[in-house]
């Protein structure tokens, strides 16, 4: 009887550790950390670290900031940093003539709620108030020009998107680049089911709301 002699070659593949690693060098800047993350800057863009140093979001450009904000204010002016509140980070495109409106992205870097405000609150217990930009589109007139019906609500929202609550209708926002100013948000969530909303000439008032 003969035997044969089979020789197995395990053939093991080193991968370098510098193909995985991530570049998280030249960084300009390294904002606070906020719910286990901490947004990083490169020139224009930021992307996210976790508390072991991994960036768990990359670099994008769309993380909205204020180089120059009001840091005593808690609406979008005064945002000088990105970061995280209640699972939530403020993102921004631009509509109308360079006005930049926002949204959010969760802690995935996944878009949640889409661009759609002029201004808004952090969330506080599942909650904010903001500044509602909506944009129909109506026809055209004589000249083949569309035309555009604008709207603007201060509502409530939820971390999910879902409007709970539209409140009064804003009139005199001008979306005109040289003529627009940041609109003040008029509805703010107290506690609970309380609200106040700021009615034009009229000061604040005390309103009770029924969630859906």
């Amino acid at each position: 009887m003969k035997y044969f002699i089979v020789t197995i070659f395990i053939v093991v593949f080193f991968i370098p550790a510098t193909i995985s690693a991530q570049d998280l060098r030249h960084i300009d800047e390294i904002a606070p950390f906020s719910e286990g993350f901490a947004a990083i800057r490169r020139g224009e863009q930021w992307g996210f670290i976790n508390e072991k140093g991994d960036l768990v979001i990359p670099f994008r450009d769309d993380i909205y900031w204020d180089k120059n904000a009001d840091t005593s204010k808690l609406d979008l002016s005064g945002i000088r940093y990105p970061m995280f509140i209640e699972g939530r980070c403020l993102i921004s495109k631009t509509v109308e003539d360079g006005i930049t409106v926002v949204g959010f992205i969760d802690t995935d870097g996944k878009v949640v709620i889409e661009p759609q405000f002029l201004n808004i609150y952090p969330f506080k217990d599942g909650y904010s108030t903001g500044v509602l930009f909506d944009k129909a589109y109506k026809g055209e007139n004589e000249f083949k020009l569309k035309i555009y019906d604008l709207k603007f609500f201060d509502v409530l929202v939820d971390t999910s998107g879902h409007i709970e609550e539209y409140f009064e209708r804003r009139h005199n926002i001008q979306m005109a680049k040289r003529r627009y100013k940041l609109p003040p948000i008029m509805a703010k969530r107290l506690v609970g089911d309380l609200v106040a909303l700021h009615i034009e000439g009229d000061g604040w008032e005390i309103r009770k709301i029924e969630y859906k």
